[in-house]
């Protein structure tokens, strides 16, 4: 049986990679390789995963130096001679080994305002959306966000300027500025539009190359660039 040699990373931010040795197998997966380690070569390796079937996104990780889902990511289509290395996803605190801290990527979700605000009450009725309409159509193109963090990690801006509010989160409040139901988007416009918003993106498209979900972040954003421009020159903002 071939063997891969696998290098990952353990400790917090100031920490090393260990090397592994690690049975190689047929359809394998990057997260089947650190599940196997942890199980079968050192229990105390610390890193996160749900679903394993691609819809959590939880176990987003860094594969030969690319922010990737470890359970979509095959082997056989990364390894470089026979070597891969794992490390924790970049532009995040590092918790321990291979988890890292969200907390910072979702506090920017609520910056940006990233929560709907809606005036209906339980007692109206259903409101009704055509799907045909721009509004949707706009908000249908970025709507399947799950919060993996690839996007967030990948971006260049977020590494040169820790307030940046990223990709993500600008993604979400795109939709939400879209959704014809809210009632807060003046407020949002103007929490996207400051100098760590929309206009602080380089649109290097990182975010948009490596979306496990195939969303384009960059075109959210520029159309919140757009937007915000807009509500600006009419004096909303």
């Amino acid at each position: 049986m071939s063997t891969l040699n696998v290098s990952v990373w353990r400790g917090q931010e100031a920490g090393h990679y260990q090397s592994f040795e690690v049975p190689r197998l047929a359809s394998q997966t990057v997260l089947d390789v650190v599940t196997y380690i942890q199980r079968a070569l050192d229990p105390t390796l610390a890193y996160r995963y749900a679903c394993r079937v691609g819809m959590r996104g939880s176990c987003a990780m860094t594969v030969n130096g690319r922010a990737r889902w470890t359970c979509r990511t095959h082997v056989d289509k990364v390894v470089e001679g026979g070597r891969l290395e794992i490390a924790p996803l970049a532009n995040l605190p590092v918790v321990r080994d291979l988890a890292t801290d969200m907390s910072g990527f979702f506090d920017k979700w609520a910056r940006a305002r990233g929560q709907f605000e809606g005036a209906a009450t339980r007692k109206d009725d259903f409101a009704r959306v055509s799907p045909a309409s721009r509004e949707r159509l706009l908000a249908d193109a970025a709507i399947e966000c799950i919060g993996c963090g690839v996007c967030y990690s990948s971006c260049d801006v977020v590494s040169w300027n820790p307030d940046y509010l990223g990709p993500a989160a600008l993604n979400r409040a795109w939709t939400l500025v879209n959704d014809v139901r809210d009632t807060g988007n003046r407020a949002r416009l103007k929490a996207v539009a400051g100098d760590a918003g929309c206009h602080a993106c380089h649109t290097h498209m990182s975010c948009t190359e490596r979306c496990p979900k195939q969303i384009s972040p960059t075109a959210s954003i520029a159309g919140l660039k757009r937007m915000a421009m807009a509500a600006a020159i009419k004096g909303e903002i």
